[in-house]
């Protein structure tokens, strides 16, 4: 999880303050504008983004490359699948 940390993102969704569905309703939104292979960081508050999101990259076939915590702000990064 520490290399996703390091890793530069292609794009960003902010979605601090927001809860449950909207984070993940945003993601589906901004995963799709995205690249192929691209690498999106989110940062989220909502404490069932730790279960929505690992869940949403499961059933959409994307790779979650870590995620973290810091003082209640939920980090994620997420590569795309490749079309």
């Amino acid at each position: 999880m520490s290399e996703a940390l390091t890793l530069n993102h292609d794009d960003l969704l902010d979605a601090s303050g927001l809860n449950c569905p909207e984070p993940v309703m945003m993601l589906h939104n901004k995963v799709r504008d995205l690249s192929p292979g691209g690498l999106l960081k989110v940062i989220a508050t909502d404490p069932s983004t730790r279960r929505d999101i690992p869940k949403f990259c499961v059933f959409l076939g994307h790779e979650l490359l870590g995620q973290a915590e810091e003082d209640g702000t939920y980090l994620y990064w997420i590569r795309k699948k490749a079309d």
